[in-house]
């Protein structure tokens, strides 16, 4: 957390310029691993403080989407507005550019003035990230050594950074994506930037070979088919769903559902991921099955993961609430 000095210098009577926080300051102030311990000790003291609506969504055209993001707290600890407004073009890749574009501005909930705009898509890459890492962190097996990531596109780097600060015990990473050279460039990437000393990093092509291997499973997809067969997933695998946000898509079968305890970021993602909410439509489960939210695990209040053979499934859509935390943490940091 930082300093009590931090936290009252949006409170200046005599109101400054906002300031600009670019992705490259981004990347200088966080790390995957103190954000992920930011969100473990903050959550639990501060969800329960700060307001934030679902987030809105709408299609500006049949494959393009605009979600505005607001969360507020009037905590002394956690004096701030924040606004994330989300722009998703899915068909970018086809013109390599980003799917994914965003701004984040943080205000003084106490004075109401402008403290800060920041590059919102790399913060939502790190907090996504982070989130999944920190469920991992509670959820996969201890001894976890094999890292399946089925996506190569922004966040998969975050996503499999993030979890291999939660789980140090990995050290083989399989990327896996539609396009193979997108996953064969990560891979060799991830190889030469030398920050993990003793974990390999390869591609492969066939999807249902590695979900066999795979401790922990991440996807990161825009898919609206299901990818991951819950029959291939291993005894005690770890699952982390992280591409779906609307109900036309799909990372994973009934199957995969069924099999796993599951557990999602908060409750939004019961009302908005196609991965559970056709699940229920289905009858495949109820909402009254699902284990758990993050803070409930974090704080102890719902029991994680049971045995070894337990396949445990983590659900995440994001929130407001996340996006605040990690703003604050960057905007304290300047």
């Amino acid at each position: 957390m930082a300093s009590t000095s931090n936290l009252t210098k949006n409170q200046n009577p005599n109101p400054k310029a906002p300031i600009f926080i670019s992705a490259d300051s981004l990347h200088s102030i966080l790390t995957h691993s103190s954000l992920i311990q930011h969100f473990h000790s903050s959550l639990p003291k501060l969800s329960p403080t700060i307001q934030s609506p679902i987030r809105q969504n709408y299609a500006v055209s049949p494959h393009s989407s605009l979600l505005l993001m607001p969360s507020w707290c009037s905590s002394p600890s956690l004096p701030y507005i924040g606004v994330k407004l989300v722009t998703s073009f899915p068909q970018n890749s086809s013109v390599n550019l980003p799917g994914i574009h965003a701004s984040y501005v943080l205000f003084s909930s106490t004075n109401g003035q402008t403290l800060a705009s920041m590059d919102g898509t790399v913060l939502t890459l790190y907090r996504t990230a982070c989130v999944s890492g920190l469920a991992s962190k509670i959820l996969a097996r201890n001894d976890s050594k094999v890292l399946v990531m089925i996506g190569a596109g922004n966040l998969a780097p975050h996503l499999i950074k993030a979890h291999l600060a939660a789980r140090p015990s990995l050290k083989r990473v399989i990327i896996w994506n539609r396009t193979m050279k997108k996953a064969s460039d990560l891979a060799e990437h991830l190889s030469k930037c030398g920050d993990h000393n003793g974990v390999c990093f390869e591609s492969n092509e066939n999807l249902e070979e590695i979900l066999e291997l795979g401790d922990i499973v991440s996807c990161a997809t825009n898919s609206e088919v299901p990818l991951v067969r819950g029959g291939k997933l291993k005894v005690g695998a770890h699952l982390d769903l992280v591409g779906s946000y609307k109900h036309t898509m799909r990372e994973c079968d009934d199957e995969a559902v069924k099999r796993g305890r599951v557990f999602v970021d908060n409750e939004a993602a019961l009302v908005e991921a196609g991965d559970l909410v056709g699940a229920f439509e289905r009858g495949v489960i109820k909402e009254e099955d699902i284990a758990g939210n993050l803070v409930e695990l974090i704080e102890g209040k719902k029991m994680g993961r049971r045995g070894d053979d337990e396949v445990t499934v983590f659900k995440s859509v994001g929130s407001g609430v996340v996006d605040l935390l990690a703003a604050q943490l960057v905007y304290e940091a300047m």
